[in-house]
């Protein structure tokens, strides 16, 4: 086996507890003091912990989708409202977290992509199923930039560019 732990349980025998005139020798012989099999219940390979750089990873992953979430659905309200994204803000701030977070997802959809075609399904729900929705909501988001961003085309005629221009903050 390539298992470098494996966890075996086996339930405690009875046969202590069933004592008295309740049961005769000859049911208690055959029906409970013979060991059960032994029930393999997880294996796992070296460096499969969750502290391994696949957890961090996924927990990296879940907190940048989460905080990415509410900002780009907020820059594409902005978008669809005005005409122009998120206001840079001071020193850039916004409009860096705002590029950040189309960058954070476009990352989780790739991730996920990558992942399915390499196993056959997409990641992992992670810690309280948090990936998972992290992954679903990437795949919304990215669906509805598709749409803000077309329509935002057809409407105007441009989509605004990554840095402030005279369209919008000029």
């Amino acid at each position: 086996m390539n298992a470098s732990r494996m966890l075996l349980l086996s339930p405690l025998s009875s046969c202590n507890g069933v004592r008295g005139k309740l049961f005769p020798e000859s049911l208690r012989r055959r029906s409970c003091c013979s060991p059960p099999p032994l029930k393999i219940v997880s294996m796992a390979k070296e460096g499969s912990d969750a502290s391994s750089n696949g957890g961090i990873i996924e927990k990296v992953a879940i907190g940048g989708g989460l905080i990415s979430t509410p900002v780009i659905a907020w820059s594409l309200y902005t978008l669809k409202t005005t005409g122009c994204g998120l206001p840079p803000g001071p020193g850039g701030s916004i409009g860096a977290l705002e590029g950040v977070s189309y960058l954070v997802v476009v990352g989780i959809v790739g991730w996920s992509i990558y992942t399915k075609a390499k196993t056959g399904s997409g990641l992992s729900n992670g810690p309280f199923g948090l990936l998972g929705a992290v992954e679903g909501l990437s795949y919304l988001l990215l669906l509805g930039i598709v749409v803000v961003f077309g329509l935002q085309f057809l409407d105007k005629g441009f989509i605004p560019g990554p840095l402030p221009a005279d369209q919008c903050f000029g």
